[in-house]
């Protein structure tokens, strides 16, 4: 088994802390370790270092060096630039095909997600082993806590054999009453983005379900046979698709198995502010603080921070600006980073 962790992102969901010269994935936001350290060490009982790639952005080959400096350099495969996950993965399949057989099985994680479970985690990935080598493409639901809206959903049909099903359908982020309905019903899942397939059958896949794609690559590929590690031309014609579309959706041999592993795809403020112990009024300062007829407010900050009447609120300060945000909107702060960059305010990004 071999695993790939997807650490090219730039958390924009996470401003001002997350930054393009130290994004999200780099970030120690739940212990001493940061996000992609957690995801490489959560593998090492089952899968050794030698085995696990990262694939990454140029702008953050660095970065992965300095946080991961006993992974080998090749293995480091480099994105030209972020393209999203289906192309991403493409790029990565058709690197690792020429190190490992067709019937290699291959893990596909993002590297900044939260699962508390370790040995859940780990056994869920065996039991994914057995299904992909019958050919299927295996994804991870996780087992919905509430109704989150947050969160795309994956509806699971018939059983396939024990704790397996196959997938019904993919459904995107619903309203509060659609995500109520869904855990009423009981067979849906929240998305976890995780997958694991063998190395041939997903290269397959692409051959089938994304030809424009596949030709790209098959470009790139005879570019590397060449000697020139010069993609990027190439590459930036590749479909901006998330795998979920281009892969999952239209595939026919697709499989779920639920899992609960204490999982959180960290995916703002807000999601953070859930992850970490609070006081008697709901409230967190992680670096000192105080609250008076205040509650639910969760507090990032060097400073001595004091909230006076206030609630669901997240306060985020760092060297350089402040985020004040209610929860519900926390996902919003994405807007901010999009208004910066319009504004060509870089060195705010």
């Amino acid at each position: 088994m071999i695993a790939l962790i997807m650490a090219g992102g730039f958390g924009t969901r996470f401003w001002p802390e997350s930054r393009a010269t130290m994004p999200k994935q780099f970030l120690r936001v739940v212990g001493d370790r940061s996000m992609l350290q957690l995801t490489v060490e959560r593998l090492l009982p089952l899968i050794p270092m030698e085995d696990i790639f990262i694939v990454t952005a140029a702008s953050q080959t660095a970065l992965v060096r300095e946080h991961l400096p006993r992974l080998p350099e090749e293995n480091i495969i480099i994105e030209p630039f972020g393209m999203n996950t289906a192309p991403c993965i493409a790029l990565s399949v058709a690197y690792l095909k020429r190190k490992y057989p067709q019937d290699t099985s291959m893990v596909v994680l993002p590297a900044d997600h939260v699962i508390n479970d370790r040995s859940a985690f780990l056994e869920s990935l065996k039991l994914a082993d057995t299904v992909a080598a019958a050919g299927k493409l295996v994804t991870f639901g996780i087992v919905p806590e509430y109704p989150a809206t947050g969160y795309g959903y994956i509806e699971a049909g018939e059983m396939i054999s024990g704790g397996v099903f196959r997938v019904e359908r993919f459904k995107e982020k619903p309203d509060q009453q659609t995500a109520a309905a869904f855990l009423e019903q009981g067979n849906f899942y929240w998305n976890s983005g995780m997958f694991v397939w063998r190395l041939g059958i997903i290269a397959n896949a692409f051959t089938c379900l994304m030809p424009d794609l596949n030709m790209l690559l098959g470009q790139i590929i005879k570019r590397w046979d060449s000697g020139s590690t010069e993609i990027g031309d190439i590459y930036a014609s590749m479909p901006k698709t998330p795998i979920d579309i281009g892969i999952m959706e239209p595939a026919q041999n697709r499989a779920i198995i639920p899992v609960k592993l204490g999982w959180s795809d960290v995916g703002s403020w807000k999601a953070l502010a859930d992850l970490t112990p609070t006081d008697a009024e709901g409230n967190t300062f992680p670096r000192g603080g105080i609250a008076f007829a205040s509650h639910d407010n969760y507090v990032y900050s060097q400073k001595f921070i004091a909230l006076v009447g206030v609630q669901d609120l997240c306060v985020i300060e760092t060297s350089d600006a402040i985020l004040v945000t209610t929860k519900e909107r926390a996902e919003d702060v994405k807007k901010i980073v999009d208004y910066l960059k319009d504004k060509g305010e870089t060195s705010l990004l």
